[in-house]
């Protein structure tokens, strides 16, 4: 992998004082590896003079490319944006606040060529707070439980790819803290490296307590399109033969006590009959369209990932 190049994307949001910084330790442990590199920061509409300063860096080095917002959009719209303009063959995300560390770079690229398709890094001693910490490992215990994909990191920044597995994902909302857990799904091999997880030096995190609530959110989305997307009617149905069921169940025991004689109109379990068999049938409806639209999605795009045609 000789001539292989690498693309370095960046996220920054009002890191003005970091920008310089990350520079010139990317720089430096990019020049040692002795591959074509570039360097692309997503400005994420900051409010200071981070656009500035890497309009300096751009003014020096060629290899400085960048994207501004025209507001903040958050991190899987700036990852995005990034996919899409790179130019390497492998992709490296690390976030601008130098909590990364550059001079690890060279043990993920490694990583790539042993084979693997997409390596996480695991920020193995983390210089955060309880109150990001605790959480986080809460939330990827739950992920790998219900993803079935074993990390102890999802949401670090600090990833490398191949280009097909950047070229194949689609980010929005907050999607990208779970971008491994969208490539296992398609098939693609992942990796876990430990890695230095620095204090922050200069400016403050951007994360708030609400990312909690998104999270989990994204969570339940991910699960649903990774195991139902494409077969809707697999979740809806079974939903949906369960209330019937339950609803048929009451019924019947209903109809039982009609025949010995003892009323059933004003029966609370009466109204509970007839409302989990509509409901039954409202899921099962939901899962035939569904399925509906999933074959039609089906005929204009595949949702397989072809690894190699000869």
């Amino acid at each position: 992998m000789a001539k292989t190049k690498l693309s370095i994307i960046t996220p920054v949001y009002n890191e003005e004082q970091n920008v310089g910084l990350f520079y010139s330790k990317a720089t430096k442990v990019l020049k040692s590896i002795g591959k074509g590199y570039e360097i692309l920061f997503i400005d994420d509409g900051s409010r200071d003079s981070t656009l500035k300063a890497i309009k300096t860096l751009q003014k020096k080095d060629k290899h400085v490319k960048f994207i501004t917002f025209r507001r903040n959009f958050g991190k899987a719209a700036a990852l995005s944006a990034g996919f899409e303009h790179a130019n390497g063959d492998i992709i490296i995300t690390m976030d601008g606040d130098l909590q990364d560390e550059p001079e690890e770079i060279p043990k993920f690229i490694a990583k790539i060529e042993e084979g693997y398709d997409l390596v996480n890094g695991w920020k193995f001693k983390r210089k955060d707070p309880l109150s990001k910490t605790i959480p986080s490992k809460f939330f990827n215990w739950l992920t790998s439980k219900m993803i079935g994909l074993n990390l102890h990191d999802f949401n670090c920044g600090f990833k490398a790819y191949r280009k097909e597995v950047v070229k194949e994902i689609t980010l929005y909302g907050d999607m990208h803290r779970y971008i491994p857990a969208i490539a296992f799904w398609k098939g693609y091999r992942i990796a876990e490296l430990p890695v230095k997880h620095n204090p922050r030096l200069h400016g403050k995190s951007k994360y708030g307590g609400k990312r909690l609530l998104t999270g989990f959110i994204d969570l339940m989305t991910v699960k649903y399109l990774t195991s139902y997307q494409v077969k809707p009617l697999q979740l809806f149905g079974k939903v949906g033969l369960l209330f019937i069921l339950l609803g048929l169940v009451s019924g019947l025991y209903l109809v039982i006590e009609w025949f010995q004689g003892i009323g059933i109109g004003g029966r609370p379990l009466l109204i509970l009959s007839v409302l989990t068999t509509l409901v039954g049938i409202q899921f099962l409806s939901i899962g035939l369209l569904g399925e509906m639209i999933t074959s039609s999605m089906e005929q204009q795009h595949k949702s397989c990932s072809i690894k190699e045609i000869k």
